[in-house]
């Protein structure tokens, strides 16, 4: 974000002020750099006589006039990105006129050249504080307003906004400020229902578009041209449809907004964001190659969640960011919801949250900045490092939990009072919790202060005794939690019972309760027989991670895992056993065992894919180093089986192909990679499209088979964003020293847009070359400083997190991060972000020295 706006601030401002409408009219013809803008605002003030200051980073301000009155410019702050605005009336006009800046960070209005056809595309990311780097705003979300806008753009262009544009005029020879002669086009947007400065939207360009209706609804789909024999409107339709139908009938309120777009945009930074009526999304999603039913699946869940924001987020938006979750994790529970009720995944959509999302949670709990899922926001720089795990899975499967403890009508009825009462308005956790325990009839206030306002994962494992017979005498759950994060909470759960019978895991017995306080007896479950298989949270009612007994691990770990009859069970076993590993009670090699004898037996695309990616990390980093390279090759072994045992064509096929690219290092398995890539091997079934060709161009590059000339005629078969992009990861994976420093270099030197910085990033940390690294520990203590000061937010938090030498798994490591932050004193964003990264090489060395035990 351009400026750190604080919590104190913002209240102190919005107690001042009252925004009506933005009049936004920009100049997109004005040249590669720059675009002008000129914004007029209107507001009220509460004060007459007070001072405030509106919002304008990276601008070159030329004019600026308040009532009438000119001010001085020369008190725009450049470094903060405020323009003071002294003198304030009752009722007050403001028109600041401005040169601002394209970007390419993806943040603000980012600018593109696709490398196909030279075609330019603009495209708005303002979450969470970047309106203000497009026009001069009062850019919090607590002050709504109306928002119109005008555009002049080159003629060939479309331009996409919140509202439908009521007029397009032809302007034949248009003469900018600072631009030569052209043909150009006024485009003119009306002013929106009244919404946060963050969810406004600007997109232009030559996009390729596709409509379509549903419901009274207008429906867009836009793309680059490059890609439009790419995009698949039915697939994207279908599930829009659908969405718009569930949501209808569960909010009880209309979709608001009017029209609906969906942009697939080049170079975003996240998965989508949900500008009102405008929503953009990483046009990664728009599939030009083959990808398995797992990316299609999310790419369903994505556009679903976004949807969901047009009620919470859009509709109805937190005051502050403190209540963040209120977006996200809403949206998150309804996305899913909508899966399993109205979309061809059904209820295997809740085997993909309980293995992906809730994995993603407990894996972000347990680190040292874990918070409140109702966190403590004090500015703008602490919530850019919150877009997290506990704000959008913690957050969701906590409300999951919510459902079945108040059931899932109650909990509609009072999401639906909740939109009535506040409708274009600004919310916190009390109004949420008020309308919930209206139509429950719960107090929810002991719920809240255990779930939403503390932090940390409770663990639930079995406790019993058996009889001569092997029946229960007494049976019990145990609730544990850490000493810094002692809270005991209040679960729903379920625990199944499972028996082998006929070759196949059955469940026999299921009782659901409440387990509260350390220990809860299970008085239902006495007298019966202990089965093969006992699993606390069936059904993934609740937020916990679980251990299995020791008789429940040993089916699962001796072939059981693979004969359950449902996905979710199993998923959820898997779960368990990656937990224990990341814990260090469960070694890597057994594992990696447990991985190899069940695989196969993943029904789920996704539950796979997830697993695959799982093992791979055990191996590169809780495993014991002297162990490692012969756990690999048990692995790349067992991968090359199944690739070529998977059925021809399948998503398992592929799926493995991929995890074999990822961990190839021996000459067998990169020769057999690079046949694929040759064509001298052939897979029936299998096509090598072009990003397949570069998965294993970049398996080969990182095995030492092909080098920079390969990569570049690599290149000029695949002369696209995507190409660029996978040239540029291929590079940095060169396992060379010198390799690595033309990729360090590339880095540090700041000038990569925000997409081809990550793709080096992920390069230049190839996991296959760890050595190559070591010297680069040091050297990112010395630049992560200058860094995190100098580069906007986006890309100092993609070089903190993802140039972090987690790689060096060392006590060394751990020891020059706490050096650093006890020198420097980092703001505290960044201090979280290292102590994050420090304790992720606390958490390998312990569960290395597990492995090394086990051995």
């Amino acid at each position: 974000m351009a400026g750190n706006l604080t919590r104190d601030e913002a209240r102190e401002r919005a107690r001042l002020l009252s925004v009506q409408s933005y009049a936004v009219e920009l100049d997109l013809t004005e040249g590669e750099e720059r675009f002008e803008s000129v914004t007029t605002v209107r507001f009220t003030s509460t004060r007459p006589g007070a001072e405030t200051f509106v919002d304008l980073a990276g601008a070159k301000v030329r004019k600026a006039v308040l009532n009438g009155v000119e001010l001085d410019v020369s008190g725009y702050d450049l470094e903060t990105g405020r323009l003071p605005l002294p003198g304030l009336a009752e009722t007050n006009e403001l028109r600041v006129d401005a040169d601002c800046s394209y970007t390419r960070t993806g943040e603000g209005l980012h600018r593109f050249v696709d490398p196909v056809d030279k075609s330019v595309y603009l495209y708005s990311q303002f979450e969470t504080a970047d309106a203000h780097r497009m026009y001069a705003c009062f850019d919090q979300p607590d002050l709504k307003a109306t928002f119109e806008l005008t555009v002049l753009a080159p003629s060939h262009w479309e331009v996409i906004s919140n509202a439908a544009p009521d007029s397009a005029e032809e302007l034949a020879e248009h003469h900018g400020k600072h631009s030569a002669l052209q043909a150009a086009k006024r485009w003119h947007f009306p002013p929106t229902p009244v919404m946060s400065t963050y969810i406004t939207a600007l997109c232009a360009g030559p996009y390729h578009k596709v409509t379509s209706e549903h419901d009274g609804i207008p429906l867009g789909l836009y793309c680059r041209a490059s890609l439009a024999e790419h995009l698949d409107p039915e697939n994207l339709f279908e599930v829009t449809r659908q969405g718009f139908d569930f949501f209808h009938e569960i909010f009880g309120v209309r979709y608001p907004f009017g029209k609906y777009d969906q942009l697939f945009v080049p170079e975003f930074n996240a998965g989508a964001m949900e500008n009102a009526g405008c929503v953009t999304f990483l046009e990664d999603y728009v599939f030009r190659s083959r990808v398995t039913g797992a990316m299609i699946e999310r790419r369903a869940e994505t556009l679903l969640h976004e949807m969901a924001h047009m009620w919470f987020g859009d509709l109805v938006t937190m005051r502050w960011w403190d209540d963040l979750w209120l977006n996200e994790s809403f949206a998150t529970y309804a996305s899913v919801l909508c899966q399993a009720e109205a979309t061809r995944w059904g209820q295997s959509a809740w085997t993909t949250f309980a293995n992906v999302e809730k994995s993603w949670a407990y894996r972000q709990d347990q680190l040292p900045s874990t918070h409140p899922i109702a966190a403590d926001i004090v500015d703008m720089h602490a919530v850019e490092v919150n877009f997290d795990g506990i704000t959008y899975a913690k957050g969701a499967s906590v409300l999951k939990q919510l459902v079945a403890y108040v059931g899932l009508d109650n909990f509609l009825a009072g999401v639906r009072d909740y939109f009535r009462e506040h409708a274009w308005g600004n919310t916190t956790l009390a109004d949420l919790l008020g309308a919930l325990e209206r139509t429950s009839g719960r107090d929810l206030s002991s719920w809240s202060k255990e779930w939403l306002e503390t932090s940390w994962v409770n663990t639930l494992r079995p406790s019993f005794t058996t009889d001569p017979e092997g029946r229960f005498i007494e049976f019990d759950v145990l609730q544990e939690a850490p000493a810094d994060y002692p809270t005991l909470r209040s679960h729903r759960v379920a625990i199944g019972l499972y028996s082998l019978r006929d070759d196949r895991l059955v469940r026999v017995r299921r009782v659901e309760l409440d387990v509260v306080g350390a220990r809860t007896a299970v008085a239902e479950l006495v007298g019966e027989v202990q089965p093969d298989l006992i699993l606390i949270n069936d059904d993934d009612l609740t937020y916990a991670k679980v251990r299995l007994d020791e008789r429940s691990l040993q089916t699962v770990v001796n072939g059981g895992i693979g004969k359950f009859t449902e996905s979710l069970p199993r998923a959820l076993c898997w779960s368990a056993a990656w937990d224990m590993t990341r814990d260090a009670e469960m070694s890597a090699r057994d594992y990696l065992a447990l991985v190899v004898s069940g695989i196969k037996s993943i029904t789920d695309i996704t539950v796979a894919q997830t697993v695959l990616r799982q093992t791979r990390l055990a191996l590169q980093q809780y495993a014991d180093p002297a162990w490692r390279a012969q756990g690999m090759a048990r692995l790349t072994s067992a991968l090359r089986d199944l690739v070529t045992g998977a059925a021809p064509g399948s998503d398992y096929q592929l799926a493995y192909l991929n995890a074999l690219a990822a961990t190839a290092t021996s000459t067998e398995d990169l020769a057999f990679l690079k046949g694929l890539l040759d064509g001298e091997t052939v897979l029936d079934g299998l096509t090598v499209d072009a990003d397949l060709r570069w998965t294993l161009t970049g398996a080969l590059v990182s095995g030492g088979l092909l080098g920079e000339e390969d990569i570049a005629q690599e290149l000029l078969r695949d002369a696209t964003a995507t190409g660029e992009r996978s040239a540029a990861l291929s590079r940095a994976s060169i396992p060379t020293v010198q390799g690595k420093a033309n990729a360090w270099a590339a880095i540090i030197e700041g000038k990569l847009s925000g997409a081809l910085l990550r793709s080096t990033i992920l390069g230049f940390m190839d996991a296959r070359h760890p050595e190559l690294l070591e010297p680069y520990a040091a050297k990112y203590f010395e630049e992560i400083g200058r860094i995190w000061e100098s580069w906007t937010s986006d890309s100092a938090q993609n070089f903190a997190n993802g140039c972090y030498p987690a790689l060096v798994i060392s006590p060394e490591t751990v020891a020059r991060t706490q050096d650093f932050i006890s020198a420097d004193q980092p703001p505290h964003a960044l201090r979280r972000l290292l102590l994050e990264g420090a304790d992720g090489i606390g958490r390998a060395l312990r569960a290395q020295a597990k492995d090394a035990s086990t051995g």
